[in-house]
């Protein structure tokens, strides 16, 4: 799914998006990615939605933002609230979604002057990753 842009060129938009990867300001990442208005995208060392630990967590936690939003590939899934339980003694909310609407979400959000971070994972070995 391509994104069209806006006048938020000076900040990190998702500008693509399909099952195996995602385009921040047209350049790819096919791993997944941390994204934050004013920052560059980072590595994300989740694999699988499975594989999340209260540490991947707790390094989004130092960056403090408003909101998280974790975008958790084909379908929308919950994390257990200990795993984020560093960013909600902080009053940071995290919204789970599937990742289409993650990938919308944040460029909402990051539009509207928020302090968002897009914690997105990319599963290469999803059964959706192939399609084109």
């Amino acid at each position: 799914m391509k994104l069209h842009s806006s006048s938020t060129e000076k900040y990190q938009t998702v500008t693509g998006y399909d099952q195996s990867g995602v385009e921040i300001n047209a350049q790819r990442f096919d791993y997944s990615v941390l994204v934050m208005p004013e920052v560059a995208p980072r590595p994300w060392p989740v694999t699988r939605f499975e594989d999340l630990q209260t540490g991947h967590f707790d390094a989004i936690a130092a960056d403090k933002p408003d909101v998280v939003i974790l975008g958790t590939g084909e379908r929308q899934r919950f994390v257990h609230p200990r795993l984020v339980a560093s960013l909600s003694n902080l009053r940071i909310g995290v919204e789970s979604m599937d990742s289409h609407a993650a990938c919308r979400t944040y460029n909402i959000l990051m539009g509207e002057g928020r302090k968002v971070t897009l914690a997105l994972i990319i599963d290469a070995n999803d059964e959706g990753a192939k399609a084109e």
